[in-house]
């Protein structure tokens, strides 16, 4: 019985997943970001985990020099997404300074 209900919960997901919106998301760091970000970056990588597994998050992470992050989330709508991430410790506390979010359509 519970094989049965974990690929009924499985093809949920799926289904799920496949009805939400992806949004890409644009922003710049602070300047000092690693050293800014350290306090605050154990409780951001959790919440980041949390949303990965809640199939929310796709990815997120800054591009090589630190002075920008890149994302790519699974949501309802474009305020959905941005309540996310300025829900983020990062955003509240200025170690994200600035944050775009897109609608984008997957071609592939």
């Amino acid at each position: 019985m519970s094989v049965i209900y974990a690929i009924i919960n499985y093809k949920f997901i799926q289904l799920f997943i496949f009805i939400m919106e992806k949004f890409i998301v644009f922003g710049k760091y602070c300047k000092d970001v690693i050293k800014k970000r350290e306090p605050y970056r154990e409780e951001h990588l959790k919440r980041l985990s949390d949303l990965k597994e809640q199939n929310i998050l796709i990815t997120l992470g800054p591009t090589k020099c630190t002075k920008y992050l890149f994302g790519i989330f699974n949501g309802n709508d474009e305020n959905q997404v941005r309540e996310i991430l300025e829900d983020d410790i990062y955003w509240k506390k200025g170690v994200w300074i600035s944050i775009d979010i897109y609608a984008w359509i997957q071609a592939l």
